[in-house]
């Protein structure tokens, strides 16, 4: 448990430094034919505690790379490393949210939180009295019992993102968890977002389509190319929070990105 200043305390504090060095990744085809190169030569690194966004087009390999940070998919060459450990597979301290929130609809909410702890051999009683912090941390306390189907869009992600927390991470990962969402519901988990992050002191590495979420949450924003993707800018959010969504800080930065994308779909 880490302490603060102003009395503040974490439910746990992990380093969590990664570090993304050359990474390509070539999805083959037919021996007689080239392979699809989704991503190119990309390095850029996290600090402990950062909170980054991933933003560029469509198809430029946003998720393969959170994919391959995950361990879900190989890289064709280069390397990302955790606290120094190259990432070779799937590991409790690298927490993923899907944009669909894959919960098991036969389980409970708190059931499925605790599903990561059962998986490490942890008794599913002990699990659910772990997991109860975290229900309280997502607003979703007296919704434990309740079933995925009994619940909205939102409350369904929060249930995820309690879930990966449940496994108290050194990174979290997230693929456009808000992206299903609408505009109201996703305002409200980012700011909650941001509650929990500032919390948590978690590392985050969230992919995003939209400007404004990467603006409203990030500290940088790694702006990638067309396919393949590379990295195009990385730009500074130097803007204190509680930011606000239309200040005119935020809308220079705003259109300063816009123009970068802009660039990309001109460049096709």
């Amino acid at each position: 448990m880490k302490n603060y200043s102003d009395g503040r305390q974490e439910l746990w504090y992990k380093m969590g430094r990664v570090s993304v060095k050359n990474v390509s990744r070539v999805f083959s085809k037919k021996e007689d034919e080239s392979g699809t190169e989704a991503l190119h030569n990309i390095s850029f690194d996290v600090q402990d505690g950062e909170f980054i966004c991933l933003l560029g087009p469509s198809g430029c390999g946003k998720t393969t790379l959170l994919r391959i940070a995950a361990g879900l998919e190989t890289l064709t060459s280069g390397e990302i490393t955790l606290n120094g450990v190259p990432i070779t597979g799937p590991d409790p301290k690298r927490g993923m949210v899907f944009q669909q929130y894959s919960l098991f609809p036969w389980r409970t909410v708190i059931d499925n939180i605790t599903f990561g702890l059962e998986m490490q051999g942890i008794k599913k009683s002990e699990a659910r009295k772990q997991v109860e912090k975290y229900l309280e941390l997502v607003g979703l306390g007296q919704f434990k019992n309740s079933y995925p189907h009994e619940l909205s869009g939102g409350m369904q992600q929060r249930a995820a993102i309690a879930r990966a927390l449940a496994n108290e991470p050194e990174v979290l990962l997230m693929d456009e968890p808000f992206g299903a969402l609408d505009a109201q519901t996703r305002n409200v988990l980012q700011d909650e977002l941001l509650k929990i992050w500032e919390q948590k002191h978690v590392t985050f590495l969230f992919v995003t389509h939209s400007v404004d979420e990467a603006v409203f949450l990030s500290d940088r924003i790694v702006v990638m190319t067309s396919r393949p993707g590379r990295v195009k800018e990385i730009v500074s959010v130097e803007l204190p929070r509680p930011r606000s969504r239309t200040s005119p800080e935020v809308n220079r930065l705003r259109d300063h990105v816009l123009k970068l994308l802009e660039e990309e779909r001109f460049s096709k």
